[in-house]
Protein backbone atom coordinates (compact mmCIF):
# COMPACT_ATOMS: atom_id res chain seq x y z
CA UNK A 1 0.00 0.00 0.00
CA UNK A 2 1.29 3.45 -0.40
CA UNK A 3 0.23 6.86 0.77
CA UNK A 4 0.36 10.40 -1.06
CA UNK A 5 0.94 13.05 1.87
CA UNK A 6 0.75 16.68 0.37
CA UNK A 7 1.99 19.03 2.15
CA UNK A 8 4.68 18.26 5.36
CA UNK A 9 3.94 20.71 7.84
CA UNK A 10 3.11 20.47 11.32
CA UNK A 11 -0.09 17.58 10.66
CA UNK A 12 1.17 16.39 7.45
CA UNK A 13 4.58 15.40 8.68
CA UNK A 14 3.36 13.86 11.69
CA UNK A 15 1.01 11.54 9.32
CA UNK A 16 4.50 11.01 7.54
CA UNK A 17 6.42 9.80 10.71
CA UNK A 18 3.69 8.42 11.70
CA UNK A 19 3.06 6.27 8.98
CA UNK A 20 6.26 5.63 8.00
CA UNK A 21 6.94 4.29 11.91
CA UNK A 22 3.34 2.56 12.42
CA UNK A 23 2.33 0.68 9.39
CA UNK A 24 3.85 -0.96 6.18
CA UNK A 25 2.75 1.52 3.78
CA UNK A 26 4.96 3.51 1.32
CA UNK A 27 5.08 7.43 2.29
CA UNK A 28 5.33 9.77 -0.74
CA UNK A 29 5.38 13.30 0.44
CA UNK A 30 5.02 16.24 -1.21
CA UNK A 31 5.77 19.67 -0.54
CA UNK A 32 6.45 23.32 -2.05
CA UNK A 33 9.39 23.93 -0.26
CA UNK A 34 12.35 21.64 -1.29
CA UNK A 35 14.01 21.76 1.27
CA UNK A 36 11.03 20.28 3.69
CA UNK A 37 10.85 17.36 1.17
CA UNK A 38 14.64 16.61 1.50
CA UNK A 39 14.52 16.83 5.62
CA UNK A 40 11.10 14.59 5.25
CA UNK A 41 13.23 11.91 3.12
CA UNK A 42 16.61 12.21 5.34
CA UNK A 43 14.48 11.48 8.49
CA UNK A 44 13.14 8.79 7.40
CA UNK A 45 9.69 10.06 7.26
CA UNK A 46 9.02 9.73 3.55
CA UNK A 47 10.42 7.31 1.28
CA UNK A 48 10.13 9.58 -1.92
CA UNK A 49 9.76 12.94 -2.74
CA UNK A 50 6.54 12.93 -4.96
CA UNK A 51 6.45 14.25 -8.44
CA UNK A 52 2.88 14.32 -9.96
CA UNK A 53 3.12 11.18 -11.65
CA UNK A 54 3.55 9.58 -8.28
CA UNK A 55 0.07 10.24 -7.38
CA UNK A 56 -0.81 6.76 -9.52
CA UNK A 57 0.66 4.33 -6.91
CA UNK A 58 -1.42 6.04 -4.03
CA UNK A 59 -4.08 3.78 -2.69
CA UNK A 60 -4.43 6.56 -0.12
CA UNK A 61 -3.97 10.34 -0.75
CA UNK A 62 -4.25 12.91 2.53
CA UNK A 63 -4.32 16.75 1.58
CA UNK A 64 -2.27 18.36 4.18
CA UNK A 65 -2.89 21.94 3.11
CA UNK A 66 -5.19 24.97 3.71
CA UNK A 67 -8.49 24.33 2.18
CA UNK A 68 -8.29 26.09 -1.34
CA UNK A 69 -4.73 24.65 -1.68
CA UNK A 70 -6.35 21.49 -1.33
CA UNK A 71 -9.39 22.40 -3.98
CA UNK A 72 -6.67 23.68 -6.04
CA UNK A 73 -4.29 20.63 -5.95
CA UNK A 74 -7.43 18.27 -6.83
CA UNK A 75 -8.47 20.27 -9.93
CA UNK A 76 -4.82 20.44 -11.34
CA UNK A 77 -3.17 16.55 -9.98
CA UNK A 78 -6.51 14.46 -10.52
CA UNK A 79 -5.68 13.14 -13.68
CA UNK A 80 -2.62 11.42 -12.34
CA UNK A 81 -4.86 9.94 -9.60
CA UNK A 82 -5.27 5.99 -9.31
CA UNK A 83 -9.29 5.19 -10.11
CA UNK A 84 -10.84 4.86 -7.12
CA UNK A 85 -8.08 6.21 -4.88
CA UNK A 86 -9.27 7.13 -1.74
CA UNK A 87 -8.35 11.01 -1.18
CA UNK A 88 -8.74 12.84 2.39
CA UNK A 89 -8.29 16.42 3.81
CA UNK A 90 -6.88 17.27 7.40
CA UNK A 91 -8.75 20.99 7.28
CA UNK A 92 -10.40 22.74 10.07
CA UNK A 93 -13.59 23.66 8.16
CA UNK A 94 -15.50 21.00 6.27
CA UNK A 95 -18.67 22.19 4.68
CA UNK A 96 -17.23 24.36 1.93
CA UNK A 97 -14.47 22.06 0.95
CA UNK A 98 -16.34 18.75 1.45
CA UNK A 99 -18.77 20.33 -0.93
CA UNK A 100 -16.34 21.28 -3.72
CA UNK A 101 -14.10 18.08 -3.07
CA UNK A 102 -17.28 15.79 -3.17
CA UNK A 103 -18.26 17.40 -7.03
CA UNK A 104 -14.80 16.51 -8.31
CA UNK A 105 -14.65 13.00 -6.96
CA UNK A 106 -18.19 12.46 -8.34
CA UNK A 107 -16.92 13.84 -11.38
CA UNK A 108 -13.38 12.26 -11.58
CA UNK A 109 -13.83 8.72 -10.41
CA UNK A 110 -11.85 8.87 -7.11
CA UNK A 111 -13.31 8.45 -3.42
CA UNK A 112 -13.71 11.49 -0.87
CA UNK A 113 -14.18 11.88 2.21
CA UNK A 114 -13.36 14.41 5.03
CA UNK A 115 -10.99 14.39 7.92
CA UNK A 116 -10.17 16.41 10.84
CA UNK A 117 -7.12 14.86 13.29
CA UNK A 118 -8.03 16.90 16.51
CA UNK A 119 -4.55 17.24 17.34
CA UNK A 120 -1.10 20.27 17.20
CA UNK A 121 0.60 22.49 19.21
CA UNK A 122 2.04 25.57 19.17
CA UNK A 123 4.74 24.80 16.69
CA UNK A 124 4.49 24.69 13.00
CA UNK A 125 5.85 23.25 10.38
CA UNK A 126 7.74 19.65 9.28
CA UNK A 127 10.82 20.54 12.11
CA UNK A 128 7.27 20.29 14.94
CA UNK A 129 6.21 17.32 13.21
CA UNK A 130 6.18 14.24 15.45
CA UNK A 131 4.68 10.45 15.19
CA UNK A 132 3.46 10.62 18.24
CA UNK A 133 1.49 13.64 17.90
CA UNK A 134 -2.33 11.85 17.16
CA UNK A 135 -1.62 9.22 20.22
CA UNK A 136 -4.77 9.19 22.01
CA UNK A 137 -6.47 12.12 19.76
CA UNK A 138 -9.79 11.89 18.41
CA UNK A 139 -9.95 11.94 14.09
CA UNK A 140 -13.35 13.23 13.10
CA UNK A 141 -14.62 11.23 9.97
CA UNK A 142 -16.88 13.60 7.60
CA UNK A 143 -18.20 10.60 5.36
CA UNK A 144 -19.41 12.95 2.13
CA UNK A 145 -21.08 9.77 0.49
CA UNK A 146 -18.20 8.02 0.47
CA UNK A 147 -18.07 4.21 0.47
CA UNK A 148 -18.09 1.87 3.72
CA UNK A 149 -15.26 0.40 2.35
CA UNK A 150 -13.16 3.92 2.04
CA UNK A 151 -14.80 4.86 5.57
CA UNK A 152 -13.66 1.76 7.14
CA UNK A 153 -9.88 1.78 5.63
CA UNK A 154 -9.68 5.36 7.25
CA UNK A 155 -11.06 4.82 10.37
CA UNK A 156 -8.66 1.67 10.51
CA UNK A 157 -5.41 3.30 9.53
CA UNK A 158 -6.30 6.05 11.82
CA UNK A 159 -6.00 3.85 14.62
CA UNK A 160 -2.70 2.18 13.24
CA UNK A 161 -1.38 5.61 13.48
CA UNK A 162 -2.48 5.99 17.16
CA UNK A 163 -5.47 8.24 17.26
CA UNK A 164 -7.76 7.48 20.28
CA UNK A 165 -11.17 7.05 18.10
CA UNK A 166 -12.77 7.90 15.60
CA UNK A 167 -15.89 9.83 15.17
CA UNK A 168 -18.31 10.23 12.28
CA UNK A 169 -20.08 13.68 11.89
CA UNK A 170 -21.79 15.85 8.83
CA UNK A 171 -20.11 18.36 7.56
CA UNK A 172 -22.48 21.13 9.16
CA UNK A 173 -21.93 19.28 12.68
CA UNK A 174 -18.34 19.38 12.10
CA UNK A 175 -17.89 23.60 11.56
CA UNK A 176 -20.73 23.93 14.15
CA UNK A 177 -18.62 22.19 16.88
CA UNK A 178 -15.44 23.04 15.71
CA UNK A 179 -15.79 26.94 15.97
CA UNK A 180 -17.08 26.55 19.73
CA UNK A 181 -14.10 24.33 20.24
CA UNK A 182 -11.15 25.45 18.30
CA UNK A 183 -11.64 28.87 16.34
CA UNK A 184 -13.16 30.68 19.51
CA UNK A 185 -10.37 29.84 21.83
CA UNK A 186 -7.92 30.99 19.09
CA UNK A 187 -10.16 34.15 18.42
CA UNK A 188 -10.36 34.51 22.43
CA UNK A 189 -6.66 33.95 23.04
CA UNK A 190 -5.51 36.82 20.17
CA UNK A 191 -8.16 38.94 21.59
CA UNK A 192 -6.42 38.71 25.34
CA UNK A 193 -3.12 39.32 24.24
CA UNK A 194 -3.82 42.24 22.96
CA UNK A 195 -4.62 43.88 26.64
CA UNK A 196 -2.17 46.86 26.46
CA UNK A 197 -1.21 44.79 29.89
CA UNK A 198 -0.06 41.50 28.36
CA UNK A 199 3.91 43.03 28.05
CA UNK A 200 3.66 43.21 31.55
CA UNK A 201 2.59 40.13 32.38
CA UNK A 202 5.70 38.66 33.71
CA UNK A 203 6.08 38.39 37.55
CA UNK A 204 2.15 38.39 37.66
CA UNK A 205 1.10 35.60 35.75
CA UNK A 206 0.76 31.69 36.48
CA UNK A 207 -1.56 29.31 35.49
CA UNK A 208 -4.73 31.66 34.47
CA UNK A 209 -2.70 33.75 32.02
CA UNK A 210 -0.96 30.58 30.53
CA UNK A 211 -3.82 28.60 29.81
CA UNK A 212 -5.75 31.44 27.99
CA UNK A 213 -3.19 32.87 26.21
CA UNK A 214 -1.48 29.40 24.57
CA UNK A 215 -3.11 29.18 21.62
CA UNK A 216 -2.36 32.85 20.48
CA UNK A 217 0.67 31.44 18.79
CA UNK A 218 -1.46 31.60 15.88
CA UNK A 219 -0.37 30.94 12.10
CA UNK A 220 -2.48 34.06 10.89
CA UNK A 221 -3.03 32.95 7.37
CA UNK A 222 -4.19 29.44 7.96
CA UNK A 223 -6.26 31.06 10.37
CA UNK A 224 -7.68 33.64 8.57
CA UNK A 225 -8.83 31.13 6.06
CA UNK A 226 -10.78 28.68 8.58
CA UNK A 227 -12.26 32.11 10.34
CA UNK A 228 -13.66 33.01 7.07
CA UNK A 229 -14.48 30.45 5.53
CA UNK A 230 -16.64 29.18 8.77
CA UNK A 231 -17.92 32.87 9.43
CA UNK A 232 -21.49 32.14 10.49
CA UNK A 233 -21.15 29.52 13.19
CA UNK A 234 -17.80 31.47 14.39
CA UNK A 235 -19.59 34.95 15.04
CA UNK A 236 -22.41 32.47 16.23
CA UNK A 237 -20.20 31.28 18.91
CA UNK A 238 -18.76 35.15 19.23
CA UNK A 239 -21.97 36.54 20.19
CA UNK A 240 -22.74 34.01 22.89
CA UNK A 241 -19.31 34.55 24.45
CA UNK A 242 -19.40 38.22 24.24
CA UNK A 243 -23.24 37.67 25.64
CA UNK A 244 -21.93 35.88 28.54
CA UNK A 245 -19.15 38.21 29.16
CA UNK A 246 -21.66 41.53 29.17
CA UNK A 247 -23.74 39.59 31.95
CA UNK A 248 -20.54 39.22 34.08
CA UNK A 249 -19.72 42.87 33.49
CA UNK A 250 -23.00 44.09 34.41
CA UNK A 251 -22.75 42.56 37.41
CA UNK A 252 -19.70 43.90 38.66
CA UNK A 253 -20.34 47.13 36.88
CA UNK A 254 -23.64 47.45 39.01
CA UNK A 255 -22.20 45.89 42.64
CA UNK A 256 -24.52 43.11 42.16
CA UNK A 257 -22.95 40.29 43.90
CA UNK A 258 -26.14 37.70 43.99
CA UNK A 259 -26.48 38.14 40.11
CA UNK A 260 -22.30 37.62 39.89
CA UNK A 261 -22.42 34.65 41.85
CA UNK A 262 -25.49 32.78 40.13
CA UNK A 263 -23.15 33.21 36.89
CA UNK A 264 -20.06 31.85 38.05
CA UNK A 265 -22.18 28.98 40.47
CA UNK A 266 -23.29 28.00 36.91
CA UNK A 267 -19.77 28.13 34.71
CA UNK A 268 -18.77 25.79 37.62
CA UNK A 269 -21.14 23.65 37.65
CA UNK A 270 -21.18 23.02 34.21
CA UNK A 271 -17.44 22.50 33.74
CA UNK A 272 -17.93 19.82 37.16
CA UNK A 273 -20.96 17.83 35.23
CA UNK A 274 -18.47 17.88 31.91
CA UNK A 275 -15.60 16.44 34.20
CA UNK A 276 -16.90 13.71 35.95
Amino acid sequence: MTVAIVGLGLIGGSLAKAFSERTAYQVIGFDRNPEVTQAALTSGAIQKVGEPADLSQADLIYLCVYPHAAVQFVKEQHPFFKKEVVVTDTSGIKTEICEELSSLARTHGFVFAGSHPMAGKEQSGFWASEAGLFDGASYLLVPCGAPEGALALLSETALQLGFGGVKRTTPEEHDRMIAFTSQLPHALACAYVLSPQCPRHKGFSAGSYRDVSRVARINEELWSELFLENREPLTAEMDELIRHLEGIRAAIQNNDRDALRDILRCGRQIKEALDE
